[in-house]
């Protein structure tokens, strides 16, 4: 086996391109590169990224397997020859000669021991897993039943703190924030997180060689797992799927909180319990009070019994959240102790990219291999997963409320608490003076003067010193060690309900009185229609939380970061946002820690945005990357893309922001579209650039009659407001054509979509078959190139990136942003073999080439630009009589 195979299992017989795939894949694994993969949809990507990786971690394991064999053999006969040789020498031997063969064969007998001792892991491992799979019933070692409840305590992460009881007001104790022990980290033995590390190391489980593939949502995460289950590996592969606590959670009390936030608080709450609890029943003394709860589904023999289970039988989360209704255990916390020994690990992007939350989940990359699928949007993702945006509501939420925590509890907190909750207000009142603000002003307050839509940009050394944050790393390590977000969220929950009144009788009523401005403030935002929603927020979100994740992205930031100011008519509209400028940062540790990495999508071009921006920036070499492209699987005559320069009446088609909007224009793309559908049956895309200009162009043509000729062939659909309503609408539109195919007698042949490039169905949604014969794209989409956040991002791209073929990298930013999307929503139509579709782009700068060299391959080759309206429509038709 020399980086390569000769075939690869697969549940049929695979395309020429699927085995090109593979065999590209396993090249790309076996020698440690970084992978562009492009696969068109439709042409079995999946089912080739599995068996392709699957089939290398196969021969990876036991190419080491020999390689592990043939060393301990060597080393035992080293040893026995050196025995041999020690025997018949001479016992006159000089000192410093017995010295050094002492040393060398201890060193011998190190590796032969460490050899022995891999070999019996490994074994133990596999006949573990077979057992598991033959569903023997495995015994634990014998363990107290405490010992097993520390041990899974420690292994999933939870909060040592020590509780004292204090006299009076007992019900606020879990509200109160611990005493802050030193700053000083590296010396620090707060009980926060009190010998954390040591405890870990204890337990940590040996990784095995594994695969973590991850994608954007958990259902393609699903359909990946359901393609696993598919493959020849399914029945001898452990596979775990990862996902958020929302996701996986089985206690409907803790489901029932609806908002992430308050299910990971909920959940964190009740393993604190869990352990104090048990802390009690060892003999401590237990303070009075109610008892608290506890989950019913993390207990230790139950999650070990869950994480066996996952390891033995591939299964998706709904399957997941099933097992453990059925075993009363926690899908959560068992499919994060499965993580050490799974060969494949499905996940979210997330949990790859981010590192603190890679790090809680489990996930070590060293020496590994990463999947990363549906990655044409992997540096926006980025950016997007270490920003964070302030807005000036939550800012002074988050002021009023931690004022009223201090002010209840500045009698119970310590001084050292104290200071830390006085550094964190002045960080904030600085930045609501940032934003034009005065502290303790209403949000809904307008400015005095103040420029609308005012973007200010800073590099982040600028705004540290602007609001004198000198200590921030240590105000975030407070954040984490104090846990004083979630408390703080605790208290607003439990005073700014039913437990206090906002009007009393009685000034004395110490509660009332100490909580008091936090209900006036509250009472403030409800007197006001448009501050109804901002009141829900406070009860049903932490501000403090978004603060925290503010300071998290500024400890992780450096030059590379931007403060971008956003002021607005009210301080509540306005906002204050941490840009992440060069994701390039934080992908460089995966690049640097992983065996291979794979970008893998169904349309990755342009490509050179990708190599430039994320791997020659991070430090990747050329030498180490490769680019695999492929065709796609249809037959060429089932696909005719076209560039449409003039419309049927000969006027230019020019959508640039000035023309777009004259009426001569928007008539042309009702008279285009007019003439699409009298030819294309079934049902007709139509992709606008914006949601705006949607708007506008609809209005135009109900006003013209354009809209009501439209109708009179198809029945029309808008992509709608809220995400929710997708799926009615698109099940409305499928019902629509199937009666049409079935009775066209009304003069009605399908239905047409007006959606938006960018919008909710430009990504993720298959328009196959006849619910995607023709897709028309109006326009080219650009960004908008006014918003400070593109600004700063092409401006730092131009200080940074090398210039290419006349532009500068600004420039070329905004132009793969367009093709992106672009190829993103004519993707939506070729789903499968015998599929066919027409693609009309309706936009004379299409025709450009470097525009045609940013389409996919496969349809880049056969696309043809018309310069007249009457050759392309006569193409359309043939289409149709071909099929």
């Amino acid at each position: 086996m020399e980086n390569g195979r000769d075939s690869f299992p697969f549940p049929y017989k695979p395309y020429d391109i699927q085995e090109q795939f593979m065999t590209a894949l396993y090249s790309a694994l076996d020698q440690g590169k970084v992978g562009i993969f492009e696969s068109p949809t439709g042409t079995g990507k999946s089912l080739s990224l599995i068996c392709g990786a699957l089939s290398w971690l196969v021969d990876h394991e036991e190419k080491k397997r020999q390689e592990a064999a043939a060393l301990l053999q060597e080393g035992e006969a080293s040893l026995s020859t050196s025995a041999a040789l020690s025997s018949s020498s001479s016992s006159a031997s000089a000192e410093p000669d017995w010295i050094t063969d002492f040393v060398q064969k201890k060193a011998e007998r190190d590796l032969v021991s460490k050899l022995k001792e891999e070999e019996l892991k490994r074994k133990k491992r596999e006949e573990r897993m077979e057992m598991i799979r033959n569903n023997i019933n495995l015994k634990y070692a014998s363990k107290r039943k405490s010992c097993e409840e520390d041990e899974a305590f420690k292994l999933l992460h939870l909060s040592k703190e020590e509780q004292t009881a204090t006299p009076g007001d007992q019900e606020d104790e879990e509200l109160i924030v611990a005493e802050y022990e030193s700053d000083d980290e590296s010396k620090s033995k707060s009980r926060f997180f009190g010998g954390e590390d040591e405890d870990d190391e204890e337990l940590v489980e040996e990784h095995v060689t594994k695969i973590y593939y991850c994608s954007r949502t958990h259902s393609q995460l699903a359909q990946f797992v359901h393609e696993v289950q598919k493959s020849p590996f399914s029945t001898n592969i452990s596979l775990v799927t990862l996902g958020s606590r929302q996701n996986l959670c089985v206690n409907e009390e803790v489901r029932r909180l609806g908002s992430i936030q308050h299910i990971n608080d909920r959940c964190m709450e009740m393993q604190k319990n869990k352990h104090e609890k048990q802390h009690h029943e060892e003999g401590a003394k237990r303070k009075r009070g109610q008892p608290k709860s506890v989950c019913p589904f993390n207990k230790a023999l139950a999650l070990q019994q869950m994480r066996d289970e996952v390891l033995g039988t591939v299964q998706d989360i709904e399957q997941l959240l099933k097992l453990g209704k059925e075993t009363k255990a926690c899908p959560y916390y068992s499919t994060r102790l499965a993580v050490p020994p799974a060969q494949l690990v499905v996940l979210p992007y997330q949990m790859v990219l981010h590192e603190a939350t890679r790090r809680a989940a489990g996930v070590q990359l060293k020496g590994q291999v990463v999947i990363i699928d549906e990655a044409h949007n992997l540096s926006d993702t980025l950016s997007c997963i270490h920003s964070t945006e302030l807005s000036g509501a939550q800012l002074c939420r988050a002021q009023s409320q931690l004022t009223q925590y201090a002010d209840r509890y500045k009698n119970r907190l310590k001084a050292k608490n104290l200071m830390y909750i006085k550094q964190i207000l002045f960080v904030i009142e600085g930045l609501i003076r940032v934003l034009g603000g005065e502290c303790l002003q209403l949000p809904n307050k307008t400015f005095g003067l103040l420029n609308d839509n005012l973007g200010i940009s800073h590099c982040f050394s600028v705004f540290r010193f602007q609001v004198k944050l000198d200590r921030i790393h240590r105000l975030q390590r407070y954040f984490e060690k104090s846990m004083i977000s979630r408390k703080l969220g605790g208290f607003v929950e439990k005073y700014a309900g039913s437990g206090v009144t906002l009007h009393t009788h009685s000034s004395s009523n110490k509660e009332n009185r100490r909580t008091g401005g936090l209900n006036r403030y509250l009472q403030a935002l409800n007197s006001n229609p448009s501050g109804v929603s901002e009141a829900n927020k406070v009860l049903s979100a932490s501000p403090m939380m978004q603060v925290e994740g503010f300071f998290l992205a500024l400890t992780n930031s450096n030059t590379d970061g931007r403060v971008v100011l956003q002021k607005q008519g009210t301080l509540s509209e306005s906002s204050v946002k941490f840009l992440l400028l060069n994701p390039a940062v934080h992908f460089a540790q995966v690049l640097k820690e992983c065996r291979a990495v794979i970008i893998a999508g169904g349309t990755m071009q342009p490509v050179s945005d990708f190599k430039q921006e994320l791997l020659f920036s991070a430090g990747v070499k050329e030498e180490r990357i490769t680019e695999f492209s492929c065709g796609h699987v249809i037959p060429p005559e089932n696909i005719l893309p076209l560039v449409l320069c003039a419309g049927p009446s000969g006027q230019e088609l020019d959508f640039t922001f000035q023309n777009r909007d004259s009426p001569q224009m928007m008539d042309e793309t009702g008279r285009i579209l007019s003439n699409i559908c009298n030819v294309v049956p079934g049902g007709v895309v139509c992709f606008f650039p914006s949601y705006e200009y949607s708007r506008r162009i609809v209005s135009h043509w109900e006003a013209s009659g354009a809209l009501t000729r439209l109708g009179n062939k198809k029945k029309i659909f808008q992509e709608p407001k809220k995400a929710n309503q997708v799926e009615q609408v698109l099940n409305e539109f499928s019902r629509c054509i199937q009666r049409s195919a079935v009775d066209s007698s009304g003069g009605v042949t399908g239905a047409i979509l007006f959606s938006v490039v960018g919008g909710k169905m430009s990504e993720g949604i298959n328009f196959s078959d006849d619910l995607g014969r023709c897709v028309v794209i109006v326009g080219m989409p650009y960004p908008n190139i006014k918003s400070p956040e593109l600004q700063e991002k092409m401006s730092y791209l131009d200080k940074h990136l090398p210039h290419s073929h006349g532009k500068n990298p600004g420039q070329a930013l905004v132009e793969n942003l367009c093709m992106k999307a672009v190829n993103q929503s004519i993707g939506r139509a070729i789903r499968h073999r015998g599929d066919y579709s027409s693609i009309v782009l309706c936009d004379r700068r299409y025709a450009r080439p470097a525009t045609l060299s940013k389409l996919p391959a496969w349809i880049k080759n056969r696309t043809n630009t018309y310069s007249s309206f009457g050759p392309a429509f006569a193409a359309l038709r043939k289409v149709r009589m071909k099929h």
